[in-house]
């Protein structure tokens, strides 16, 4: 960290300090959250910046948030089969709901989209941004330096592996072991209502030949099938199905309580989000205090814009709508968005320059800058500086898919941890320095948009 600098990374400090230890958890559309939302408006107004407020509904539950409902669909769908055996016409609706399960699995909470939103409790939730335009109020190009509010529900299986703190591997082990057994059982109980279904389907309303013969070689026995020249390759490939079943049925409702315990739901309980996100909160609006404090530092032609995202943790519902209300004003307009999102750990400064599951490559031009910046300030990094997002999604992907060059700077184990998304993540287990080390990288950054814009102007996301 620059000692010049020092004075921001401990108002940063601070900030993360107010936001972990006297607001707390700040879950999606939550009390915590607004408390949140209106003390960095009040940071913005302390100097002399207005702070707009847009407000927008979200469903909490509707996305990663709702995981733990795709638990308890697992446990019924699994139960519930030993009744279907008996009563048959049961696989029809059973396999109805299991379909259903996982198209909201695949398409709102893996791809963060929002078809079934509107079947969940809805929340009020808000964006709150402010902006620094140079002294003349002429500007030809947009920074927009961002950061989520909002914290996470509590993973539990992954703050219950703190107590193999001393040995990472094994808790890393543990906490997939638990969640990857439970995602198996349910995806094994889903698929095999659907089997059943279909099946009789084919058998008792499509009169289908193949399932006829099959089903009179199980009523029957394939020997005495044989005899009159009735033979089916299905019969034993169901009949071994259906055996198996019987006794996994029992074992897939006990795996799927692991995935009903992912998020706990208890708001007491939840990320307390000093890491994820109150240091992005606080290096936007220090930055843009920077500037505002040091007129004669801001480049040319350039406004800078504080975005205070909220409900990033439920499918980065914040930026979504941000990018959606200002798609066709000059918010948007030759932007550059530096999304910050965890600055912590300082052996992991990155940053993210894909969402693998949203399918979304951000900005080549920003990602060069950010190692550019990192190797001039000596910053060495065990992910080298770059990583992709592997699950879920960050705020970068809204805004690149809306025309905006953007990547997402982070300074976080990329592996699993007991404080990612857990009540463990508090301001005491990083340091000031990392903070103050990010504030330096995102000066660094601008200086060098500054010196981009000036030789080759707005060129729109580069892939």
């Amino acid at each position: 960290m620059k000692e010049e600098n020092k004075k921001y990374a401990d108002e940063a400090y601070a900030i993360v300090e107010h936001a972990a230890n006297e607001i707390g958890s700040r879950l999606p559309g939550s009390d915590g959250e607004r408390k949140f939302h209106d003390y960095m408006a009040g940071k913005l107004s302390e100097i002399g910046i207005k702070p707009v407020k847009e407000e927008f509904a979200v469903s909490p539950r509707g996305s990663i948030g709702g995981i733990p409902y795709a638990g308890w669909a697992g446990v019924i769908i699994a139960l519930t089969s030993y009744v279907a055996r008996a009563i048959p016409q049961i696989w029809i609706p059973l396999a109805a709901f299991s379909l259903l399960t996982i198209i909201w699995l695949v398409w709102d909470v893996f791809f963060y989209h929002t078809t079934f939103d509107m079947f969940f409790k809805q929340e009020i939730s808000r964006n709150t941004w402010g902006e620094l335009v140079p002294e003349d109020g002429k500007y030809d190009y947009t920074i927009v330096l961002s950061g989520h509010s909002d914290t996470s529900w509590n993973w539990k299986h992954s703050e219950h592996s703190y107590k193999y703190r001393d040995k990472p591997v094994l808790g890393l082990v543990t906490t997939y072991a638990k969640v990857g057994f439970g995602a198996v059982c349910f995806f094994v109980s889903a698929f095999y209502a659907i089997f059943e279904a279909v099946f009789y389907l084919a058998l008792n309303v499509f009169n289908a030949e193949w399932a006829l013969k099959a089903y009179y070689v199980i009523q029957n026995g394939a020997e005495q099938c044989a005899m009159y020249g009735i033979t089916s390759k299905f019969a034993p490939v169901y009949s071994t199905i259906s055996a198996i079943m019987l006794i996994l049925g029992a074992v897939c409702a006990f795996g799927c309580f692991f995935v009903t315990m992912w998020c706990d739901a208890d708001e007491k309980n939840a990320s307390r989000g000093a890491m994820d996100n109150a240091t992005g909160i606080a290096l936007a609006y220090e930055t843009l205090k920077y500037f505002k404090e040091n007129p004669e530092k801001l480049p040319k032609g350039c406004r800078i814009v504080d975005l205070n995202c909220g409900s990033e943790e439920a499918g980065l519902r914040g930026s979504m709508a941000f990018a959606q209300e200002h798609k066709n004003d000059e918010m948007l307009k030759n932007c550059w968005n530096l999304n910050i999102d965890s600055i912590a750990d300082k052996e992991y400064f990155e940053v993210v320059v894909k969402d693998d599951w949203q399918g979304c490559r951000f900005d080549t031009d920003l990602e060069q800058m950010f190692k550019d910046s990192f190797a001039e300030l000596g910053i060495e990094s065990k992910t080298n500086g770059c990583i992709h997002n592997p699950v879920g999604g960050c705020d970068s992907t809204p805004m690149t898919r809306a025309g905006v060059k953007s990547v997402t700077f982070a300074a976080q184990n990329p592996i699993l941890t007991n404080y990612y998304h857990t009540w463990r993540d508090v301001p005491q287990r990083f340091e000031v320095e990392t903070v103050g080390t990010g504030f330096d990288v995102l000066l660094s950054v601008i200086d060098k948009i500054a010196a981009f814009q000036e030789v080759n102007g707005y060129n729109g996301p580069q892939k």
